[in-house]
């Protein structure tokens, strides 16, 4: 294995997503009107695929699961935690919590993208600026 490159999230409202995505700092670089949109943060990329466009039948059957990606968690490093949890309240983004001190060694909060997949951002603790 080289890397991990990207996933794919199924959406119902593409705009929605691509502009809840751009908000948070990903950039949208790949259309396919109609059906998908693939937004990067670096090399990492995230495609959404509008769920009545999708034509395998393994995806098909993830459409009707509730919620979106229950049980995984995209974790996001950030320079400051708190610096971007205030900036994501300007964009009236509304996380699930406030920034927080974790035994693992992370300061994190979480936020939810429209279709309820769970992004956590998170800064270690000994790089965090005070």
């Amino acid at each position: 294995m080289n890397n991990i490159a990207g996933m794919i999230c199924l959406v119902k409202d593409l705009e929605a997503s691509v502009e809840f995505y751009e908000a948070l700092g990903f950039e949208l670089k790949k259309r396919v009107p109609d059906v998908a949109a693939t937004v990067y943060l670096n090399d990492f990329w995230v495609e959404f695929l509008l769920e009545d466009k999708v034509v395998t039948e393994a995806f098909k059957e993830d459409v009707t699961v509730s919620p979106k990606g229950a049980g995984q968690y995209m974790h996001i490093n950030v320079e400051n935690v708190d610096e971007f949890y205030k900036d994501a309240l300007t964009k009236s983004l509304k996380p699930v919590s406030e920034p927080q001190d974790f035994p693992w060694g992370h300061r994190e909060f979480v936020l939810v993208d429209p279709d309820g997949y769970k992004l956590v951002f998170f800064s270690k603790l000994n790089e965090k600026a005070t």
